[in-house]
């Protein structure tokens, strides 16, 4: 399973608040069909696919142009752990249960 957080910077808007266009963003994630958790700080996106990850990635850095931002500064991290099957869910749950 891969889990991958994403940040989305639109820059070049002439407002502080950005939200309209992370909500661009989130509505792109949402049309892609992948699993997402949205957080003040950036979109954790769970798959099975990396092909999937990169294109939804794609569509939401595009969808934040076509909200009207002159520049996107885009970061993901990814981790893709193949030996055993982990969702985003599984990985809390196993820090919880050490606390």
């Amino acid at each position: 399973m891969i889990s991958a957080e994403l940040t989305i910077i639109p820059i070049g808007t002439g407002k502080t608040s950005i939200s309209k266009y992370i909500a661009a963003a989130v509505q792109a994630l949402d049309e892609m069909g992948l699993k997402y958790e949205i957080s003040g700080m950036g979109t954790s996106i769970e798959t099975d696919n990396p092909e999937k990850l990169f294109n939804a990635v794609q569509a939401a850095h595009e969808a934040v142009f076509r909200e009207g931002a002159r520049r996107v500064a885009t970061s993901i991290k990814i981790d893709d752990r193949r030996d055993i099957e982990r969702t985003m869910a599984n990985k809390v749950s196993s820090v919880k249960e050490k606390l």
